[in-house]
C-alpha cells in the first residue's frame, strides 16, 4: 500500500466504502480526523461521533463510514506487517456536503385525441420515495410514496394544457424550484363521414 492522498465528495447520511488492496498477513486500522494540520503519523483519530463514525469496525482492508456532518473529514488507514510494525499510511480527505434536494420532471408527452387520456413520465433524482405537486396552472395534485422512476401520472385535459412540477420531497429535503413546463397537445376527433361517396 503505498503513501496517497485522496478527496472524495459525499453527502451527509451517505455510508461511504473505504478500502485499500490488502496484503497477506498484514492487518489494517482505520482512524477519522476533522483537522489536517498535524502529522498523521504521530497523533491518533480525533473527528467527533457527531461528525462521522464507522459502520462495522475500524479494522480490516475495507471500512464504511457514516457521515452525519457537512464538513471536511480526513481518514487515515495504517497497514502493519505480521510482526505488528508498521508498513504503510494511506491518507485521504473526504469534502463531506448538505444532502442535495430532488429534482423532479416531466418528459414531453405524446398529443392525444379530445375525451382520451394522457400520460406525463415523471423523472425524479434524489432518493425515493419521493412526494411531488404538479400543475396545470389552475389545478394542483399531490402524488405521495412514489418509489420508482420514471413514474407516470395520467391526465384528462380537454385543450391543450400545459403542466409542470412545483414541488418535490425525498428524504433528504424538499425542491420547491418549479420545473420547466410541458404542453400536452389536445387534438380534436376528426369528423365522421361515409366510407364511400355513394350509397349502393
Amino acid at each position: 500500500m503505498a503513501p496517497a492522498m485522496a478527496q472524495t465528495v459525499v453527502y451527509v447520511g451517505d455510508t461511504t466504502p473505504l478500502s485499500v488492496a490488502a496484503v497477506p498477513g498484514n492487518t489494517y486500522q482505520w482512524e477519522l480526523y476533522s483537522d489536517g494540520s498535524f502529522n498523521f503519523a504521530e497523533v491518533t483519530g480525533n473527528c467527533p461521533a457527531s461528525s462521522a463514525v464507522f459502520a462495522g469496525g475500524n479494522t480490516g482492508p475495507s471500512v464504511n463510514v457514516k457521515w452525519l456532518n457537512s464538513g471536511t473529514c480526513f481518514f487515515k488507514v495504517t497497514a502493519y506487517d505480521p510482526v505488528h510494525c508498521t508498513n504503510n499510511l494511506k491518507i485521504g480527505m473526504i469534502v463531506v456536503e448538505a444532502a442535495a434536494l430532488p429534482t423532479a420532471t416531466f418528459t414531453p408527452p405524446d398529443p392525444i385525441c379530445r375525451g382520451e387520456t394522457g400520460s406525463l413520465s415523471v423523472v425524479l433524482a434524489g432518493t425515493g420515495p419521493w412526494n411531488i405537486n404538479y400543475t396545470d396552472g389552475v389545478n394542483t395534485w399531490t402524488v405521495a410514496a412514489i418509489a420508482t422512476t420514471p413514474y407516470v401520472v395520467t391526465v384528462s385535459p380537454k385543450t391543450t394544457t400545459n403542466y409542470w412540477i412545483t414541488q418535490v420531497t425525498d428524504k433528504n429535503g424538499t425542491c420547491t424550484i418549479p420545473s420547466q413546463s410541458v404542453t400536452l397537445q389536445v387534438n380534436s376527433k376528426p369528423a365522421s363521414s361515409n366510407i364511400y361517396l355513394y350509397q349502393p
